[in-house]
């Protein structure tokens, strides 16, 4: 068998309807991981559902439960063909968010696919169940051509918490860290930067999210008789947060902003632009970092964001001083920002304003992650793209948003490939959330090749020769 006709089966996977049934079986599992009573649905997603799917391809695979309480559990399997052969770790996660069942558009379910066009409707297509179903299909059919040799090793990790932030998975991976040791990893989640181009993606950007907060009195007091004589939390705060990113999106703390785009990155971003799809909000192109590009933004530097700002009753505003004001923030943020520290940063810069009465909590973060666009992986990653579409894929340095990335960069220590099946305006964690079965058809193919090109590999200090 060739290359093509390993491509040209993964295909008819597709055209057969094979894909979608077993896509719409795994999308009835409700696995809600931020239900407190999941727990079972999620074990079961393992053990009917991925454990003997991989069986079936010469895996072995064992359930680990989690070290974190409340934490769903792992699925932790390998397919080993020989000890000099090269390994591949690749990673999905079975758990998804919320159904919200009664805001879906009427006629469409979040837990049995409805296909509308080119648009198959379900909880869990797009992110994550879809894409980790397009990658074991895809292995399938390159094993199936192959006469049931692959040339190299595969292990993989099914996590059951990633809408929840991945409780335990960097413990998992440091507990398991010679059990896990491969080449590299290739991955799918998240968008390509639009439906039409296929992507690559080497890492993430980071996140913190934390807390402003302002509580000045107990009790809110008439506008009229105190107004001038009392401080208001809400403009303070408002100020305090106008200290640390100005109105075009500029961020002002120094301490937070990234050190200047390495020129791979610029490279790898020259000419893809951001946005522009039929269901995309319109680009605020003067919005953000002066000097950069709307992708350079997104993609290679920094951004700080309000997610909630409260104070007084909003819904039911009366003439009176508010006691009390808080913002929700969030920081995105690149590799070779001084994240861990941010909380010591705001402090400090806030108290140099002439807010030392803010207060700032810092929430969770998690590190920014990203493979050097030029390293030897990439560049094979994309020739074995372009040979199978006849596209030139986009490469991004980085996913503008957040997976855990880091457990495999940095406690495992891979270069990281993520290959996305999904697009921007897919609808993910919202009602309706979608995958474009055009983009479904075409992913098998792209993977179907990539895992051929595996095959193919001669290594040479664990990198491509």
């Amino acid at each position: 068998m060739t290359r093509s006709a390993a491509i040209s089966q993964a295909t008819a996977h597709y055209d057969s309807g094979a894909f979608l049934d077993t896509l719409n079986r795994r999308v009835a599992y409700k696995t809600e991981s931020q239900e407190a009573d999941s727990g079972e649905v999620l074990r079961a997603y393992l053990s009917e559902e991925m454990t003997p799917a991989l069986a079936a391809l010469g895996f072995t695979s064992r359930i680990v439960p989690n070290p974190v309480p409340g934490g769903g559990p792992f699925l932790i399997a390998q397919r080993h063909e020989g000890d000099g052969l090269p390994t591949v770790l690749t990673y999905g996660h079975g758990d998804v968010v919320r159904g919200y069942d009664a805001q879906w558009r009427d006629g469409l379910k979040p837990w049995e696919i409805v296909v509308e066009g080119d648009r198959w409707y379900g909880r869990g297509t797009a992110d994550n169940k879809g894409q980790h179903t397009i990658n074991l299909a895809a292995l399938a059919e390159v094993l199936a051509a192959r006469g049931g040799k692959l040339g190299y090793n595969v292990k993989m990790i099914v996590e059951m918490g990633e809408e929840m932030g991945s409780p335990g998975l960097h413990a998992i991976c440091e507990q398991l860290r010679d059990e896990l040791r491969a080449d590299v990893l290739i991955a799918s989640d998240g968008p390509r930067l639009a439906a039409t181009r296929p992507t690559v993606f080497l890492g993430s950007r980071g996140l913190v999210n934390f807390k402003l907060s302002l509580n000045l009195r107990d009790g809110a007091h008439h506008s009229g008789n105190w107004g001038g004589l009392l401080r208001n939390p809400g403009i303070v705060l408002a100020n305090a947060i106008a200290s640390m990113v100005d109105g075009n999106g500029k961020i002002l703390v120094q301490g937070l902003r990234p050190p200047e785009l390495p020129a791979s990155v610029r490279r790898a971003l020259a000419g893809l632009e951001a946005g522009g799809g039929p269901n995309d909000p319109k680009v605020d192109a003067d919005y953000g970092e002066p000097g950069l590009t709307p992708t350079e933004r997104v993609i290679g530097w920094n951004n700080i964001e309000v997610l909630a700002f409260k104070t007084g009753n909003p819904e039911k505003p009366v003439n009176a001083i508010p006691p009390y004001a808080y913002a929700h923030m969030q920081i995105r943020f690149v590799v070779g920002t001084d994240w861990e520290h941010l909380g010591e940063i705001v402090r400090a810069h806030l108290d140099a304003h002439g807010f030392p009465m803010v207060e700032v909590e810092v929430e969770r973060g998690v590190m920014a992650t990203r493979l050097d666009p030029e390293d030897p992986w990439v560049l094979w990653a994309l020739a074995s793209l372009r040979e199978t579409t006849g596209k030139a894929p986009v490469l991004l340095p980085n996913l503008g948003g957040t997976l855990p990335n880091d457990v495999f960069a940095d406690v495992l220590g891979l270069p990281t490939l993520w290959v996305p099946h999904s697009y921007p305006a897919c609808s993910q964690h919202a009602p309706d959330e979608h995958l474009l079965g055009s983009v479904a058809r075409e992913a098998l193919q792209i993977m179907a090749g990539l895992f051929w090109d595996l095959g193919e590999l001669g290594l040479k200090e664990g990198k491509p020769r």
